[in-house]
């Protein structure tokens, strides 16, 4: 990983005559190493790269699959390249899942009928693939699979600073000891396996390469072991096992070395049992993917070495924040849900491909990512002063302009219009997701994000193309309403609380505020570039309709202004908080906003449908309004779903075991608070209370716009 440098400032609270000091990241990391001693199935331990991830049991490996699907999180090997695409015999396109919707006199298909047979074939497809399965098997007289009751003593510990887990347990009462770490510069996992059992043949590890994924669930799905495929050896020796896997078309490459001799037994059509020559009690072994061509051998010890190395190099670069010396009893739990929530982040999300909300550990939405995600996803990574992370996604955008200038074709917009669910190709996927629309501004905001991390010419010139067509898309997309002498955005849209009809949806609050934000920006990038200011988004900037508001609070639609007066509006995401929270509040009045959050927090429905991002979301918006109190409570509370944190640091949320938008989520709200914002209170971490009883100590982050 490139290392940039940054001008670090140590921000102290509620310490009066404290000498600033650079903070102790290794100790800080190193508190927070998650440690298991029994078996929790919710809290699956994971290496990985970005990319390329291996999420292992209690044993260090995979071996307790079944129990960890049905009772937890699953336990895979998943990799962002690695999809699977069915055959499309009716050639299928994306018109075929239209349904027509009239408005501002005109009439448009959108690719909005999911229950067609085109629809259900084209949000299947493409879907991720994954890796072979890499778990212990009991062998001689007791061959069967692993079970629950067959693993005791548990001694589990992922070290953060090196990205290494050490996994101890006991197996039939004979100790079995497992390292792993994966490579940061290739899909390479290394594992260290030592146990009597090995050399007694009681025990192999074996190696399954599963058909794909049975998506007749649509979250967290099974492995399927059950379709056509095959797995092909290209190469074996005592110390080398070379397999191509192939599905149709979708094709892998898995390299196994080891420096030792192995025994290398083939089990099934698709599986392979491997234990070390001549009864040895140890096996050194590397796993290594490769999408084309064969993946090269590598070295365990070299894995182990860069993989420390990449990491203690990661937390000593950009952005950390130090809880210690606060008296709140919530502080060091802030501190752990952060320190794992970077940890993950970093493992999962980030990469050339954006995340599935459920990251590299198992599947939801068929791996298709939502790119109104993508700012949760990867916003706090510029923030915590490491840009490279968000601009490897926003390369996604760049790659996909000329899809993304297709879709604003067939919909009468100029520039490029960006899809919302999407694999690594750039298509739509039918069902209400064309219509969602605050996704179209991200991509502006994390180029501005990046600019502010190098403001040079150069990001200027790499990003123009991309802000320019964006901002032309979202341009066009507003209306003329002549009555109101204004402009005006949809119907048809679907908002960010996604609870409202689609075809009559006009002016939603959040959304004419980042409009009018990424408009104002798109201009400041013309200008900073000698250009002058478009006429164009000018005129429709300046004339946009006013956020919507009934009795002194903002509502979500202007056209449906029922949110305070309907119980049944007061669920899903409270999403125009968003307006003076995540944004710097483009048409906000702020007693209003203040009202508003107020309202929230007191009338909203919190016992059911809430999301992991509402959370920090919310509390976004409280340190803005001046309310750090608020800010602290919304983001720890606790008597509501899905805002509670694994012992691993996964944020669970409704029928999701991990919820990747919570973590990103935190991070971001954590980083405006501790960092700032522009127009922050000149004090340290604005966004903390200044009570006494929380000490932040923070260095190297970016402020927020």
């Amino acid at each position: 990983m490139t290392l940039h440098r940054y001008v670090c400032i140590t921000l102290f609270l509620a310490v009066a005559g404290a000498q600033a000091a650079s903070i102790d990241r290794q100790a800080l990391v190193s508190r927070h190493n998650p440690s298991l001693n029994s078996i929790d199935t919710m809290a699956p331990l994971s290496v990985g790269n970005g990319r390329f991830a291996f999420t292992a049991d209690v044993t260090g490996l995979q071996s307790l699959p079944d129990l960890y699907w049905k009772t937890g999180t699953p336990t895979e090997t998943q990799a962002r390249w690695s999809w699977h695409e069915n055959a499309n015999p009716n050639h299928y396109k994306l018109s075929d899942a239209n349904r027509d919707y009239t408005a501002h006199g005109r009439t448009l298909g959108y690719p909005t009928n999911q229950n067609s047979p085109a629809g259900q074939w084209l949000r299947l497809n493409p879907h991720v693939q994954p890796l072979p399965q890499i778990g212990f098997v009991l062998g001689g007289a007791d061959a069967r699979p692993l079970a629950a009751a067959d693993v005791t003593s548990v001694d589990q510990k992922l070290d953060m600073w090196r990205g290494q887990l050490d996994s101890r347990v006991q197996l039939l009462g004979q100790p079995v000891s497992v390292s792993s770490a994966v490579d940061p510069g290739s899909d390479t996992l290394a594992l260290r396996i030592k146990s009597p059992l090995l050399a007694s043949g009681r025990i192999a590890v074996r190696v399954a390469l599963p058909f794909g994924y049975d998506f007749r669930v649509k979250h967290n799905p099974p492995l399927d072991w059950s379709g056509t495929h095959t797995s092909t050896v290209l190469e074996q020796s005592p110390r080398l096992l070379i397999i191509e896997h192939r599905r149709d078309a979708a094709r892998y490459a898995m390299t196994l070395a080891s420096a030792a001799p192995l025994a290398i037994k083939r089990s099934g059509p698709h599986s392979f049992e491997i234990s070390p020559s001549a009864g040895g009690d140890t096996l050194d072994l590397t796993v290594s993917f490769a999408q084309n061509g064969r993946a090269p051998a590598q070295q365990s010890e070299q894995v182990f070495t860069r993989s420390a190395e990449h990491w203690r190099a990661f937390w000593q670069s950009g952005a950390a924040v130090d809880f210690s010396g606060s008296t709140d009893p919530r502080a060091a739990e802030l501190e752990r849900r952060v320190v794992l929530s970077e940890y993950l982040t970093a493992i999962q999300l980030g990469d050339t491909i954006p995340a599935q909300e459920s990251g590299l550990t198992t599947a939801t939405w068929f791996g298709k990512h939502h790119t109104e995600m993508v700012w949760w996803h990867t916003a706090h990574f510029a923030l915590w002063g490491r840009p490279e992370y968000t601009a490897r996604t926003l390369g996604w955008f760049q790659r996909t302009l000329p899809a993304a200038r297709a879709v604003a074709a067939e919909r009468g917009l100029k520039g490029a219009r960006w899809m919302k669910m999407t694999g690594p190709e750039g298509r739509e996927s039918p069902g209400g997701n064309p219509l969602i629309v605050w996704n179209q501004p991200h991509a502006i905001h994390l180029a501005e994000l990046l600019y502010r991390a190098n403001p040079t010419h150069e990001t200027l010139a790499r990003y123009n193309e991309l802000v320019f067509e964006t901002a032309d898309a979202m341009a066009s997309m507003l209306n003329w309403d002549a009555a109101g002498k204004r402009f005006v955005l949809g119907p048809p849209l679907w908002i960010a609380q996604e609870i409202y009809d689609q075809s009559s949806s006009e002016n939603p609050a959040y959304e004419l505020s980042y409009w009018a934000w990424a408009l104002e920006t798109a201009q400041r990038w013309r200008e900073r570039l000698g250009m002058p200011r478009n006429p164009d988004w000018e005129n429709r900037r300046t004339h946009l309709s006013a956020l919507p508001q009934k009795d002194g609070k903002y509502v979500a639609l202007e056209s449906h202004p029922d949110t305070w007066e309907n119980v049944d509006s007061r669920h899903d995401h409270p999403s125009f908080l968003m307006a003076f929270g995540q944004l710097p509040g483009d048409g906000v009045d702020r007693a209003i906003m203040r009202n508003t959050l107020d309202a929230v927090l007191t009338k909203w429905d919190w016992a059911t449908k809430i999301w992991g991002w509402d959370y920090p979301m919310i509390a976004m918006t409280a340190a803005r309004l001046g309310e750090p109190d608020k800010a602290v409570d919304v983001l720890l509370k606790t008597d509501g779903p899905n805002n509670g944190y694994t012992k691993a640091g996964h944020n669970p949320n409704t029928g999701l075991p991990v919820y990747l938008p919570g973590n990103g989520a935190l991070l971001a709200a954590v980083a405006m608070m501790a960092g700032g914002w522009d127009g922050a209170p000149d004090r340290p971490a604005p966004g903390f209370p200044n009570n006494g009883r929380w000490v932040v100590h923070a260095e190297g982050f970016q402020r927020l716009p």
